[in-house]
C-alpha cells in the first residue's frame, strides 16, 4: 500500500498528499545503512547501566562506559544524625577477628600397632 502511494508521490501528486505520507519520499531505512556505513566522524558505543539514585530509585540509562551499576552519592548533610552515624560506621573497614586454635596432640601411635603389617 505504501510502495503505490509513494509511486503515486512521482506522478506528479506530492501537494496531494498529507505530511505524514510525505516521509514516504525520500526513503531510509536500514538496507541504506547496509549497502555503505553510517557516515559518521565519531561512532559512538552506548553501554545499558543501571542509574541508582540517592533516594533508592533506579534507572536504565546508556553509558559510554562499560558498567553495570552507577550509584549516586548522599548528601549526607540532608541526613538525621543517627543515619549520618550509620553511614559512616559503614564506611569504615571492618576489624578482623583473629581465632587462635590450641591444637593438642594426643594421637598414640602404640593403640593402632597392632593394626600394622610388618
Amino acid at each position: 500500500m505504501a510502495t503505490s502511494i509513494c509511486s503515486g508521490v512521482h506522478l506528479g501528486l506530492k501537494n496531494v498528499l498529507p505530511a505524514s505520507l510525505k516521509l514516504c519520499i525520500r526513503r531510509i531505512n536500514c538496507n541504506s545503512a547496509s549497502i555503505t556505513r553510517p557516515h559518521r566522524l565519531i561512532y559512538a558505543r552506548m553501554y545499558p547501566t543501571v542509574l541508582v539514585l540517592p533516594d533508592g530509585s533506579s534507572v536504565n540509562i546508556r553509558y559510554h562506559e562499560p558498567r553495570k551499576i552507577i550509584t549516586l552519592p548522599i548528601d549526607l548533610s540532608s541526613l538525621s544524625e543517627e543515619e549520618m552515624k550509620q553511614r559512616l560506621e559503614k564506611r569504615k573497614p571492618k576489624k578482623k577477628i583473629k581465632i587462635e586454635e590450641d591444637i593438642t596432640d594426643d594421637f598414640d601411635v602404640n593403640k593402632y600397632a597392632k593394626y600394622i603389617k610388618k
